[in-house]
């Protein structure tokens, strides 16, 4: 663990309804590729259970062997805008701990398997 960390300030109250607006599912990362021309982004190839979606992810440099992403299960927010990135379009947000702390990421896993597409919340 992080010492010394101290965690930021909790942010401001909003409607629940906000949260609810989000679909955040669990999926298994079934490749990993590289995107060319990119220092940062890896295409992970997620599955949803009833369809898979490509997300894109600037985690290339936070990890030493991306490929031990491949078959790990985490979450995911679904319902976003699609956004183009290096010039490929991203369906989805990888959901992870840490980063916007200036932490080592590290992915929100469940504490046992559970069926790809299965929704947070």
């Amino acid at each position: 663990m992080a010492s010394g960390f101290t965690p930021a300030p909790i942010k401001p109250p909003i409607a629940f309804a906000a949260v609810e607006s989000l679909d955040i599912r669990l999926g298994t990362i079934t490749a990993v590729e590289e995107v060319a021309g990119s220092r940062k982004l890896l295409r992970l190839v997620v599955s949803f259970g009833d369809h898979t979606r490509r997300i894109l992810s600037g985690m290339k440099q936070e990890r030493p062997n991306p490929q031990e992403l491949v078959g790990r299960q985490t979450l995911f927010i679904v319902n976003l805008e699609p956004k183009k990135m290096a010039g490929e379009l991203s369906e989805g947000m990888i959901l992870d701990i840490g980063y916007a702390d200036g932490l080592l990421p590290a992915l929100a896993v469940p504490e046992r398997p559970l069926p790809d597409g299965s929704r947070a919340g």
